[in-house]
């Protein structure tokens, strides 16, 4: 419905509505401490659209576990919201990563109000201290969510979201910029473009298929564009789905990170019965201390035995370890890639079959132009929440508890959440996410004691130091406060990793 003048409500432009300039661009309220909508409302004036009074849903984009989280929250608030998937089907980047295994357990991993939603339905809470796949987190938790009535008519897959804005206001505009609602142009499958108008907005579409180049610097490396055929991706499915492509072979896996330890891992086992595979293991630090993890301490048995499997491996020689290793230029040589790096020791060529960019992912901003975000330079996160999770200072030490008031923006009513609200920060748990939506959505609904209130329980690394020299490889335990590890970057089935310093990037060697 278009804005009109009400005709009975209007005598002259400055007394239309409690408005001056009514359903004007330039209109604003009588009473400089009421807004527009507030002063058009209270005088019940015909220029107010009926979307404006609460009919507008709340567009949550991505139905992933925080997507979702969101959903159900929002569904028990009685909100009207609007899901919007851009693959074909509920937690198709959770899918794309089926093989690898979270390294918490179920306990942590499915939302309180997502339960309360299932448990009607008969569904039966898998075993809390199991430790589930992407697949099986799918397949038993998002899938039978989705279905639920309360989500089910609300739920468009095949929905890729292009571009928010205001409707009718560009990222310039700032007077009366909140009376006007948020816009969400979405493509769908066909390759129609609909626009839907929104009162809020919750960015869960996360950083997956967004991954950092493996070029230094934060920049792709010279030809690495014209690589792709020989990259494999961040988590190939090295025993299943890829086995081809590495049995037998050269892998070169670049990274430090989760996804890396747990692709090494996988290789190491494929070559115990691939006789001529190989591995090497480039990374751009001189130290590795603090990706060996926690061990024993750590309060996820999975993800402590993987630094500790992935460091024997290493000292028996199954995994060749290249310290100090910086891209600058990847070329084709006819079934293999020569890989060009600085060393400590001088320019290095490492010829591979296949190279595995493990190296992170960053969000999609792109589509965020036209709205006024405050993000971090650094980690690219909301800057109140930048602070918490920045990995120069912080890789070891649990993430405070943290909800609406700082995820919000300059943009009211536009929040990034789960693991998109971390941007470029490695270290982002299904828990952290599951909070964030809750305290959003009691904010959406009014219910501001409830979005203040905040709880965030996460399992310990048992990390909390190591020798700022690099001459220490052992991790010194301590029974810190606890480390939150990504979701999407994992260990194959059967493993888990730690990592984590007591200073995060600032005690490297």
């Amino acid at each position: 419905m278009s804005d009109t003048i009400d005709p009975q409500a209007s005598g002259d432009a400055a007394s239309c509505c409690g408005v001056n300039a009514c359903c004007t661009d330039a209109e604003q309220a009588a009473d400089p401490g009421r807004t527009v909508l507030e002063a058009k409302t209270d005088a019940g004036c015909g220029c107010v659209n009926a979307d404006d009074r609460g009919a507008l849903p709340v567009v949550v984009i991505g139905a992933g576990p925080v997507g979702l989280a969101a959903a159900a929250h929002l569904a028990e608030r009685g909100l009207e919201f609007l899901v919007l998937e851009a693959g074909d089907r509920v937690g198709a980047a959770v899918a794309a990563w089926g093989h690898v295994r979270l390294f918490s357990p179920w306990r942590y991993d499915t939302d309180a109000a997502a339960r309360r939603l299932l448990e009607p339905t008969g569904w039966t809470a898998p075993p809390a201290d199991d430790l589930p796949t992407g697949a099986d987190l799918v397949r038993d938790y998002l899938v039978p969510l989705s279905r639920v009535p309360a989500l089910a008519d609300r739920i468009r897959t095949g929905a890729r979201v292009v571009a928010i804005s205001r409707d009718g206001a560009d990222a310039t505009r700032s007077i009366g910029r909140d009376e006007h609602p948020l816009l969400v142009r979405v493509r769908d499958a066909d390759g129609t473009v609909r626009d839907v108008r929104t009162r809020a907005v919750i960015d869960a579409s996360g950083t997956w298929g967004r991954s950092n180049p493996i070029g230094h610097s934060g920049l792709p490396a010279p030809g690495e564009e014209d690589a792709a055929p020989y990259l494999a991706g961040p988590l190939p499915d090295v025993p299943g789905r890829d086995r081809a492509r590495f049995a037998g072979r050269h892998a070169l896996v670049v990274g430090a990170g989760h996804s890396a330890a747990g692709t090494l891992l996988a290789l190491a086992e494929l070559a115990e019965t691939e006789p001529g595979t190989r591995i090497t293991w480039a990374v751009r630090g001189t130290s590795v201390a603090r990706l060996y993890g926690g061990g024993d301490a750590d309060e996820l048995p999975a993800r402590g035995a993987l630094g500790t499997r992935l460091k024997e491996a290493v000292a028996a020689g199954r995994v060749e370890l290249v310290r100090g290793f910086a891209v600058t230029g990847l070329t084709a040589d006819g079934d293999t890639v020569r890989v060009t790096g600085t060393t400590p020791d001088g320019e290095r060529v490492v010829t591979a079959h296949t190279v595995v960019g493990a190296t992170g992912f960053r969000p999609d901003l792109e589509l965020l132009r036209e709205v006024r975000v405050e993000l971090d330079p650094a980690t690219e996160a909301p800057v109140r929440l930048a602070p918490l999770i920045d990995p120069n200072f912080h890789s070891c030490g649990t993430v405070p508890p943290h909800g609406e008031r700082v995820l919000a923006h300059p943009e009211t009513g536009f929040y990034l959440a789960g693991m998109k609200s971390y941007g470029r920060a490695p270290t982002f748990l299904l828990a952290t996410g599951y909070e964030q939506v809750r305290s959003i959505v009691a904010a959406l609904a009014g219910d501001r004691e409830a979005a203040d209130t905040v709880h965030l329980d996460l399992p310990e690394t048992g990390v909390c130091s190591t020798d700022p020299s690099g001459a220490d490889e052992e991790s010194a335990c301590c029974g810190s406060a606890a480390e939150p590890v990504t979701i999407g970057v994992g260990a194959p089935v059967g493993v888990g990793f730690a990592t984590g310093q007591a200073h995060g990037r600032s005690g490297d060697a």
